[in-house]
């Protein structure tokens, strides 16, 4: 800053406030090279200044006795105004005991009078000018500008000073998360989204006044708290949700916490808030919980989570992941006939063995890591289509997923039609599974993806038909080439009449459209009987197979031959 006012010629300026003109020409002479210099006769004379004066005042040298407004009142009406009460004082005054009641009225600094030393003088202003402007810059950057709560830094480093004295107290690290406060943004224009921030800081702030806490804003909708160990939030979780309706006429907000309990005073202190939102961010989507707490097992599975994210690129290298293939038959027959089979993928760990799609799907789902995994199976299902060819001399159909990170990538038919030229398959071998959460998040966009992929020949099935409340929506929509129907219903209709109904109800809808129908799921012989009575068409499940590898599959193969 300083090499800045150097190099463009920028001064300060400084208001000397004396009625005694020889003192204010001693001073002016001692600072007119340094600064930009203004007079005043009086208190009221310098307040008017002030209050006009732009760019601002960086100092104000203040006699005590004059007429129409001593010293006194000067200080006392710049310290009420909020946009000059930053504005240091420096008081120049002979007067021993006018020091006292300066320095409690909020002088910063004295000059003795007689003015006898200029390096003094000029020494003392400079460094009262730095200090209130470092102050300035420290403040502005220490709170939020929105909400008045300290920035995340700043709440950092107090908390490192808390601790400095207070390491013996037990303490807690809390997280509150808005869910979904980019849609109240949208919907509802930024103003009431920033209203619903400020009311929020208020109310955490009023709560955990009570329990010895400071919060920051850490980041656009995420505040955090550090407070006195709680060993239940159950009441005040309860205050903050009473509280929420008033933060919005419009927009319905759901906060969620994570709690970090007696936090471990051995590791960072980004640690610890990093695990109380582990816990907030366990809850995401759960609207049956609004609170969730860290424990060692979150931990374990965060850092197991994290392993699998940096190990995908070297297990997909190195084959690690592997392509199962489940065969499906056709049952309408007097025997049941492969008709084709779905490419389920596997992890064969080198260290940790075999690891359940369970473990790792979701989790590539939530991250966007599915894309990468999706384009692996594709190529891999493609290639063992073409093998089979080659080795039996008959096509073999295997239907691969495509998520709905993959509806949105626009490369998507040209990865697809690149693997059909690579493999010399045709598009109708490669079927494509996709499900009614593509169609919620943008319906538009589907139907526009679909139809062009029918046009290059791929046939769509429709999965987990009936989950949700899209399905027939999308039946409405998109052109299907199979629907089939959500294992739920499969594995309890033969012990549920609704889920019994349901399965009836899809098979009809099938057939009204001409479509093949498909049940998942099927483990045994009463419940093929039934599928085949309603006239199911092709089912699969643990009665005829596992999912199992390439070449165990290829036994249906021969079988069929």
């Amino acid at each position: 800053m300083e090499h800045y006012r150097e190099t463009s010629g920028r001064k300060r300026r400084v208001l000397i406030v004396d009625d005694e003109r020889i003192n204010c020409e001693i001073l002016g002479n001692i600072l007119y090279e340094r600064y930009e210099v203004l007079y005043a006769s009086d208190g009221q004379e310098a307040y008017d200044i002030l209050e006009s004066t732009h760019p601002g005042i960086s100092l104000v040298l203040l006699d005590l006795r004059m007429p129409r407004m001593d010293g006194f009142g000067l200080i006392n009406k710049i310290r009420s105004n909020n946009r000059l009460r930053s504005i240091p004082v420096i008081v120049m005054t002979s007067e021993a005991d006018a020091e006292v009641k300066s320095i409690n009225l909020g002088a910063a600094d004295f000059i003795t009078k007689p003015y006898d030393m200029p390096e003094v003088i000029l020494a003392r202003c400079e460094r009262i000018i730095e200090l209130s402007e470092d102050k300035t810059i420290i403040s502005s950057a220490e709170k939020d500008q929105l909400t008045g709560l300290y920035s995340r830094d700043f709440f950092y480093e107090y908390i490192k000073q808390i601790e400095t004295y207070n390491r013996d107290i037990r303490m807690d690290a809390v997280v509150f998360n808005i869910d979904h406060f980019h849609l109240t943004n949208e919907m509802y224009g930024r103003k009431t989204g920033d209203n619903v921030l400020k009311g929020l800081a208020g109310v955490l702030m009023n709560i955990f006044e009570d329990v010895a806490g400071i919060g920051c804003r850490a980041e656009a909708d995420m505040f955090y708290v550090y407070c006195q160990h709680q060993f239940s939030y159950d009441n005040i979780m309860e205050r903050i949700q009473n509280n929420l309706p008033e933060l919005s006429e419009k927009a319905k907000i759901r906060v969620r916490m994570g709690v970090y309990p007696n936090v471990d005073k051995d590791i960072e202190v980004e640690s610890w808030f990093d695990r109380a939102k582990l816990a907030c961010d366990r809850i995401r989507g759960d609207y049956t919980k609004t609170m969730s707490t860290y424990s060692s097992e979150l931990y374990e599975r965060s850092v197991y989570h994290e392993e699998l994210i940096n190990e995908i690129d070297e297990a997909i290298q190195n084959k690690d992941l592997v392509v199962f293939y489940q065969p499906k038959f056709g049952i309408q027959g007097d025997k049941p006939v492969l008709r084709s089979a779905e490419a389920l993928i596997r992890w064969k760990h080198p260290k940790r063995g075999m690891i359940s799609p369970g473990d790792f799907i979701p989790l590539f789902e939530g991250n966007g890591l599915i894309q990468k995994l999706d384009n692996y199976v594709w190529e891999e299902a493609a290639h063992q289509i073409r093998k089979w060819r080659e080795k039996y001399g008959r096509a073999i159909p295997v239907s691969v997923n495509v998520s709905r990170i993959d509806i949105y990538d626009p490369a998507l038919e040209n990865k697809l039609l690149r693997l059909t030229e690579t493999y010399d398959i045709t598009a109708g071998e490669l079927m494509l599974e996709i499900t009614e959460s593509a169609y919620a998040d943008n319906a538009d966009t589907l139907v526009r993806v679909v139809d062009n992929l029918r046009n290059h020949g791929f046939k769509i099935e429709m999965d987990d038909f009936g989950s949700g409340y899209s399905s027939l929506n999308m039946l409405t929509t998109i052109t299907i080439d199979v629907i089939k129907i959500d294992m739920k219903f499969i594995r309890n209709m033969l012990k549920d009449e609704k889920s019994l109904r349901m399965v009836k109800l899809i098979i009809d809808i099938a057939k009204f459209l001409d479509v093949p129908i498909v049940a998942e799921g099927v483990e045994d012989e009463a419940q093929l009987k039934v599928l085949k009575k309603m006239g199911c068409d092709i089912i699969q499940g643990f009665y005829f197979s596992k999912p199992v590898p390439a070449d165990e599959f290829e036994k249906f193969i021969e079988e069929e031959i």
